[in-house]
């Protein structure tokens, strides 16, 4: 089964030959190199590249483990470098390569390759290795299948797609198996002996249970506030652990630069400024996340929170969560503060949308719920309430433009209505 992943395929065309290096990053398994090697590749080919002009190198292989070293990698390529035509050289998986930087910087002066790279960790695109490439890198970020493409090779009704969606996730893989028992096993599996595995790896860590054990936190308290120092403690009075609040972040961080989970800043909407604290993740696969919770903890909402969050990152969007005082006075007229919560602050450009996310707004007191925090913004932008099912999405009276989910997921320009 092959799945259409136009989206990035166009991103790779429009960045062809601009004489900048196109990393390619997601999390493993998301599809990165079939869309590089097959994908991109077949793309190459019917515009008239020949075979010949077209170098793939796959690091994770053991088929390509000499080329690893740096050196041998690098002189292999001019090798096979044999005239003044354009070469289109795709690497895969970079981070198996020592100095890799070094020899991509060496690339950037071979007038007439292309270069294109894949990596399944965030390191290697921090500040130091931007430097590094002299702002001449171009990161191009994929995602496991987001909704609509799981859903244009499903073969069912939307409700069916939406219920295996929810609970199995959209890595590419999972979506081919034909029984819940398939995809259930390969998630377990993948999650501890791929993911995990690589995190522990690649960052020495030693004290594995507790990461684990923090991993399951994580998992249960998708969208919720999560403070280390809390966590420190329960690990201390629960379980007389010495887990500090200062490795636990240092090991969020390890999990966000595999991209299993993705940070959403708190940005207080009134006073214009972020807020360090409490910050919220969600995974970026559910199916991984379920999985890990050994599929128990099935909560609608958290879950629907979760996807719109994923499918605004894929959008290209910058996503935060808002947070609003607000003040009153208590039943003895002494002045109280409040804080709300804007699920979603959306910004692109000069675009911004505020975003709300209810399974269900039935009944008077959640649409109270709902439109509290929006009343109570001071600006004029969209304001937006995403529903769970199938609602033709409408303004209410105040503006808001309340729309279902099967909506929002299926037309990219959602947010524009």
């Amino acid at each position: 089964m092959e799945i259409d992943r136009n989206t990035y395929l166009q991103q790779l065309i429009l960045r062809k030959d601009n004489g900048m290096i196109k990393v390619i990053t997601g999390i493993r398994r998301c599809g990165k190199s079939f869309l590089l090697f097959h994908i991109f590749k077949k793309f190459l080919l019917k515009s008239g590249v020949g075979e010949d002009h077209i170098i793939e190198i796959a690091l994770d292989g053991i088929e390509n483990e000499e080329l690893r070293d740096p050196k041998t990698c690098y002189q292999y390529i001019k090798d096979a470098v044999k005239d003044k035509e354009n070469y289109y050289l795709l690497l895969d998986e970079i981070q198996f390569m020592p100095r890799f930087e070094e020899v991509l910087n060496s690339l950037l002066r071979i007038s007439n390759v292309d270069v294109y790279v894949t990596g399944s960790n965030s390191r290697f695109l921090s500040s130091d290795i931007v430097t590094e490439f002299r702002g001449r890198g171009d990161e191009i970020r994929v995602y496991p299948l987001s909704f609509a493409e799981f859903y244009s090779a499903y073969d069912g009704e939307y409700e069916d797609a939406w219920d295996e969606y929810m609970i199995y996730g959209g890595l590419p893989q999972v979506a081919g198996f034909q029984t819940e028992r398939q995809k259930a096993e390969y998630l377990k599996n993948i999650f501890t002996n791929v993911y995990l595995k690589d995190v522990i790896e690649r960052n020495s860590i030693q004290n594995m249970d507790e990461l684990s054990t923090l991993v399951d936190i994580l998992a249960s308290a998708i969208g919720a506030q999560t403070n280390p120092t809390r966590i420190s403690n329960t690990f201390a009075s629960e379980r007389q652990i010495n887990y500090t609040n200062k490795t636990i972040s240092k090991h969020i961080d390890y999990l966000e630069e595999a991209f299993l989970i993705s940070k959403s800043n708190r940005y207080d909407i009134k006073g214009r400024k972020y807020i360090g604290a409490n910050l919220k993740y969600y995974f970026t696969d559910l199916g991984l996340r379920n999985a890990r919770l050994n599929f128990r903890q099935q909560e609608p909402t958290h879950i629907m929170e979760n996807i719109v969050y994923n499918e605004l990152l894929i959008r290209g969007y910058n996503v935060d969560t808002g947070i609003i005082d607000v003040y009153g006075k208590d039943q003895k007229g002494k002045r109280i503060r409040r804080q709300l919560e804007v699920d979603f602050v959306v910004n692109q450009g000069s675009q911004r949308y505020y975003i709300q996310v209810a399974y269900d707004m039935t009944t008077k007191e959640k649409q109270v719920q709902e439109f509290r925090s929006l009343r109570n913004i001071p600006d004029s932008f969209k304001k937006i309430v995403i529903v769970g099912g199938v609602v033709k999405p409408w303004r209410n009276e105040e503006g808001f433009v309340i729309m279902g989910m099967k909506y929002f997921l299926l037309n990219p320009d959602s947010l524009e209505f």
